[in-house]
């Protein structure tokens, strides 16, 4: 039996011994409990990313029932009205289509203008963080950042955006493996209420429209630019869920590991050019979204094993990004690592339209951190989420010593 358990909390602890077993084992193993095909290695991760005859959806080719698949249940319908109409879950054509309108907002200039409203948020942070002699760093910096910047993006009032992490949190609970109806409960609600909320600001924006991304899209649409309401519904969720689930979880779980490798904090605290180098390390030492699934749309052969159409594929982010075949001993972190092509915000098509944004954010809270926190200190053991899929911690307490 392989110790890859992703239910079981020593595995959620340290997943990466699990992954360099399965690795060794082959380059496919098949997973009864979720009835998926397990893809450890980045040579074949990376590929497979790219590969067409994979998909995040079957539907725009099957219906459920060609596809041997049950539909899901008719309860559940309106979280998955909400995430099947998110260009993440779409194939083109309609993939290509929403995902070229909302590029426009994640141009390289368009997110290098936000870069001092993002410094100066997370500058504001820490200094909140600091004047209180420490916190939870999830609560007081990791999630405040990128939520507000996001929902600064899409135009929703900060008055507003309380209930925006938690209904994120609820609806992300569903891309765990096997989901309870409880989960499934609480992602359904968190889908009705997010959805309302933004149908109404959609028709606040038709009749004062903004600089913001929502106004865009409407705007976009009303000059011949296919969008449905919908869409935009499913976009803006996606944007903030995406936007902040990956920046958030890459904080703590990245401020954890220097905690427990004090003499790569040492460094990165001696010399702040290593901030960059810093980021994509430790998005790969603690990779956040631990696997990624596909449908198989036509049959295709990994190293000899046929994996029919219908069936559905895990790649494994967490191992390919501990393969020795491609990092240089990978249990190490390294900040100074130069040859670092992670997978952590995946590829091909589906590569994360965000990624500089979050590379900027990274970097502006890991800076404002060395700089204005320099004593920074682990003040109690964190606890793991319960999750596998998503990767993070229920909270990080840290005290600034004198």
């Amino acid at each position: 039996m392989t110790a890859f358990d992703p239910w079981d909390p020593a595995f959620l602890a340290d997943p990466y011994p699990a992954y360099a077993e399965l690795r060794a084992k082959g380059r496919v193993q098949y997973f009864e409990p979720t009835d998926q095909w397990l893809v450890p290695h980045h040579a074949d991760v990376s590929a497979l990313l790219r590969d067409r005859r994979l998909g995040r959806t079957y539907q725009h080719r099957f219906t459920h029932e060609d596809f041997g698949r049950t539909a899901p249940p008719a309860e559940h319908e309106p979280f998955h009205t909400l995430n099947d109409h998110g260009m993440l879950d779409l194939e083109p054509p309609d993939h290509t289509r929403i995902r070229r309108l909302v590029s426009k907002a994640f141009t390289p200039r368009t997110v290098e203008q936000l870069k001092p409203y993002v410094t100066g948020l997370a500058g504001e942070l820490v200094d909140r963080l600091v004047a209180a002699g420490g916190g939870d760093l999830l609560t007081d910096v990791a999630e405040p950042l990128p939520v507000a910047v996001i929902a600064e993006m899409l135009g929703i009032p900060e008055e507003d955006r309380a209930p925006l992490r938690p209904w994120s949190a609820d609806i992300c609970g569903m891309y765990e493996l096997n989901p309870s109806e409880d989960v499934a409960e609480r992602a359904v609600r968190a889908s009705v209420e997010f959805s309302d909320y933004l149908r109404e600001l959609i028709a606040e924006r038709r009749k004062q429209p903004g600089e913001d991304l929502i106004s865009g899209l409407i705007a976009a649409h009303d000059e011949g630019d296919r969008l449905t309401e919908q869409e935009m519904i499913s976009t803006a969720v996606l944007l903030l869920n995406a936007g902040h689930e990956a920046t958030v979880n890459s904080t703590v779980n990245g401020w954890y590991a220097l905690f427990r490798n004090p003499e790569q904090l040492a460094a990165l605290r001696a010399d702040h050019s290593l901030v960059p180098r810093a980021v994509e390390e430790l998005m790969r030492y603690d990779t956040p979204l631990q696997l990624f699934e596909r449908w198989v749309l036509d049959d295709i052969e990994i190293d000899g094993t046929t994996i029919p159409r219908g069936a559905e594929i895990a790649l494994l982010f967490g191992s390919a990004n501990h393969d020795p075949g491609v990092f240089r001993d990978p249990e190490r972190l390294d900040l100074t690592r130069a040859d670092n092509p992670h997978i952590s915000f995946s590829a091909g098509i589906h590569y994360c339209i965000g990624a500089p944004l979050a590379r900027i954010e990274l970097a502006a809270s890991m800076t404002a951190l060395l700089e204005k926190a320099p004593t920074l200190a682990l003040a109690a053991e964190p606890e793991r989420k319960p999750n596998f899929v998503i990767r993070g911690l229920e909270g990080l307490r840290v005290h600034v010593l004198p």
